[in-house]
Parts: structure tokens; sequence; C-alpha cells
């Protein structure tokens, strides 16, 4: 068999792309793991003869539907919903429901690609998914968004279940969405099963979900340094995003003994050289969860913090980085600046948050750097845990779940080192090596189910 060579990498990102016109967000992603996968399958026929590559590249199934809903003046409002169903190859379909504006089938496609990926990494029989509208929840009133959510679920809840697939919360979609949604589904089938995971406690809900990304992201950048004799304590720390996240990330930084400068939002970002310490960080997590507020009220609240409008923190000097805002906010001139300002580690703890442009660089730098597939596995490592409580009818307290938590992430950081290496050399590409880890589990599924 040849051995595949530039010319049909190349011919495979126009198939891509000719598939998938108008889509460059799932085409990024599909470059982006396809670049490494090219080369580990040189020499193994089997994928090629099976297409598994391909294969992988195609939903499995892209449902799309009209969510029709009253606001509270009575007007009609139409938005469009999406539930990509990507690969149930090691299990059931997993992955969030966002509500956003800039919810398209491009970003919808590629999220659940990546996170095909992310949930084969964590060990946990799990599929990939995700879904969505272009519904803002921003400026809705509770009303509002309890008719949009039962309306939404009125048309997905034929396409998910506890065996087929298990949608949990996103941007725009937390602990509220989620039981509006489940208790529509409750309604319609007469089920109470664990059809979604981010639930409340009251009704099926995992302690620990909420802190999972954040802590994980921040267990998987100490797993990294740790690995080349080095940790978080002493260092300082820039941080995007100011939700779910971004603030838990902030709160383990801050245990771990480094220092926070940063937290963000679409407006800009806050810049504290004192630090975000525990107290700040819990007033950040009040402001937004509880008062809606913005990032930048933080500088009435805080002296010596000055606020940056419309900027991203990524000309702050420091040790770390960790992207957990949202995708492509980190391009390529950003991580040259990171790196020229000393950054030697870089957790991504949103999806897909560097282009592919600033991937290249931090791989030619060599820096430790955490693509969002490994590093931000926590989230949905703890949603399977949930699932798997569900199915049980059994809750797991606090102690057993950090412990789960801390061993998973142990667990993907060694997939990556194991594939990632190179002989020769102790640097350890984290991006080929999630890719690669990640893809062998599925391929290998995939085979023994032949053609199908």
């Amino acid at each position: 068999m040849a051995v595949l060579d530039h010319i049909d990498f190349a011919r495979f990102i126009e198939g891509v792309k000719r598939r998938n016109p108008g889509q460059p967000e799932y085409v990024q992603a599909v470059q982006e793991v396809a670049e490494d996968i090219f080369d580990f399958i040189q020499d193994k026929e089997e994928y090629h003869e099976y297409q598994i590559l391909r294969r992988i590249a195609e939903p499995d199934r892209v449902v799309s539907f009209r969510v029709c809903w009253q606001d509270d003046k009575g007007n009609v409002r139409v938005q469009r919903g999406w539930r990509v169903q990507n690969s149930n190859a090691i299990g059931p379909y997993k992955g969030g429901i966002r509500f956003h504006p800039s919810v398209t089938e491009s970003v919808l496609k590629f999220l659940a690609f990546e996170q095909t990926f992310k949930n084969s990494l964590t060990g946990l029989p799990m599929g990939g998914g995700k879904g969505g509208a272009n519904f803002n929840p921003k400026g809705k009133s509770d009303h509002e968004v309890m008719r949009f959510c039962q309306s939404f679920m009125t048309e997905l809840y034929c396409h998910v279940g506890a065996d087929i697939d298990v949608p949990a919360g996103d941007i725009g979609v937390g602990a509220r969405e989620i039981g509006y949604m489940f208790g529509q589904y409750k309604r319609i089938t007469n089920k109470f099963t664990g059809v979604l995971t981010g639930k409340g406690l009251e009704y099926g809900g995992s302690l620990i979900r909420t802190e999972a990304t954040g802590y994980g992201a921040t267990y998987f950048l100490q797993n990294m340094l740790e690995r080349v004799g080095n940790s978080i304590d002493g260092k300082t720390c820039v941080i995007s995003g100011s939700g779910n996240v971004a603030t838990h990330a902030a709160e383990k930084i801050n245990h771990l003994g480094g220092k926070v400068l940063t937290l963000s939002d679409s407006a800009g970002f806050i810049h504290d050289p004192d630090g975000i310490d525990p107290e700040k960080v819990n007033w950040v997590k009040q402001h937004k969860t509880k008062r809606r507020g913005r990032i930048a009220d933080y500088v009435k609240q805080f002296k010596g913090a000055k606020f940056y409008e419309g900027k991203r923190p990524w000309g702050v000097k420091c040790d770390l980085a960790m992207p957990c805002a949202t995708e492509n906010e980190l391009n390529g001139e950003d991580t040259k600046t990171l790196i020229n300002n000393g950054c030697i580690a870089v957790a991504e703890g949103a999806n897909m948050p560097t282009d592919l442009e600033g991937v290249h660089v931090f791989k030619s730098a060599k820096i430790l750097f955490a693509p969002g597939k490994a590093a931000n596995g926590g989230g949905v490592a703890v949603s399977g845990l949930e699932m798997s409580q569900n199915s049980a009818r059994i809750s797991w307290n606090e102690e057993e779940l950090q412990k789960l938590l801390t061993d998973i992430m142990k667990g993907i950081h060694d997939s990556c080192v194991e594939y990632g290496g190179t002989r020769g050399s102790e640097h350890i590409d984290y991006v080929r090596g999630a890719n690669i880890a990640g893809f062998k589990k599925m391929a290998d599924a995939m085979l023994a189910y032949g053609v199908v």
C-alpha cells in the first residue's frame, strides 16, 4: 500500500470543504485532527480499507428543526434548533446544548466532532454530540426562557434518551434551562430517566459537576508541569472568560498556589495586578450568576484593577494561560505575544479557543500546550459519572467524585504522553497525543462493527 503524502492530505481536506460549504469552524476542527492522524495511520492498512477517518469526519446525522415560542407580550417568535449526533461508536451520544445567537450548524458540527474525541479520551463509554439554538437567553424573563426550553424539548425529545443521546448544558444553558427541558421531557414521555446531565441535586444531578470543567483543566495543567519537575505554585496565570469554567479554574489556580491576573467577558477584560484571590473570585461568581452583571463592574469593587474594553488578556505578562471563553479567541499573533512574554504552559478550558495558526505556533515553540479536547474533559467526565449514578439510582459523595475526576484527568494526560512523544526527545506534543489517543479508541470500535 502506498504511503500517504501531503497531496493525499490536501485532497482529503478539499473533500471536507466541498461536502461542508460555508462551515469554516467544522473544517478547522477536522483539519486540526487530521494533521496528526494522517501520519499515525500511514502504515495501518485496516484504517484505510474501512475509510475510518472519512467516516469519523461525517456526522452520523444532523437533526434541524423549527422552535416556535411566545414572548411575554404574546408575540410569536421563531428560532432554529439543531442536534448533531456525530458518533456513537463507544457509547450514547453525549454533549451539551448551547443557546446563543452565534449558534450555526457549522459551530455545532465542530463542537460535536471535538466532543467525540474528548469523550473518547475520558475512558468512559460515551459517544459525541452537540446541540443548540440561535436563541439568546440574555434579557429574557424566566417565563420566556421556560417557554422556549419547553418548545425546544418538544422538538428534540424523540431524538434523545438515556441510552441514545444524553445532552447537557453549555453556553446559555445552565441549571435553569436544564430544569425546564427535563421537566418537559418528563411531561411528554412520562419517564424519569437520565436523559440530561447537569441536573439539580434534587432530581438526579451530581455533586461537583459545576466545578468539574475548570478544576479538570487546572489538574491537567498541573499534570503537565509536574511531568517536567514544575508546578502551579508561585506562577502567574491569565484566564479568559468569567463564567463557570473560568471562575472555577481561577479558584483551583488559587488553591494550588498560583496568582490569577485576568478574567474577561465579551466586552473586554480586567487586569488585577494584586491577584484575583478567592474572595474576589466568589464576588465574580455571584455577580455573573445572581446579578447577571458584566466583568467591567469588577473595577468599581476592587481598587487597583483596570478594565480594557474590547480587548483580550493575552498581552498581560504571565507564566501560565487558560483560555476559557469561546472558540478562536487566541490567534497566531496572540500566541506569539504569550510566548515572547515568558508563558511556559497553556491549557484550554474552552472548545477550540486557539485557531489553527496559533496551534502551529505553540507546537513549533514546543511549550506545554494542552488542547481543549484533553484539558477540558473534566466536565463531560463528571457528566458521564452522573449518567452512571442515574442508571444505578445512586449518588456518590463529593470525596469519591473528586478522586474520580483527578484520576480521569491523570488518565487523559497519560494517554496524551503515550501517543504524543517522539523518540529521542523529552518533549510531548499534547495536541498530537490527544488526537491519536482519542482517534484510536473510536477507530478500533468502528472496525469491530464492520461497515455500519
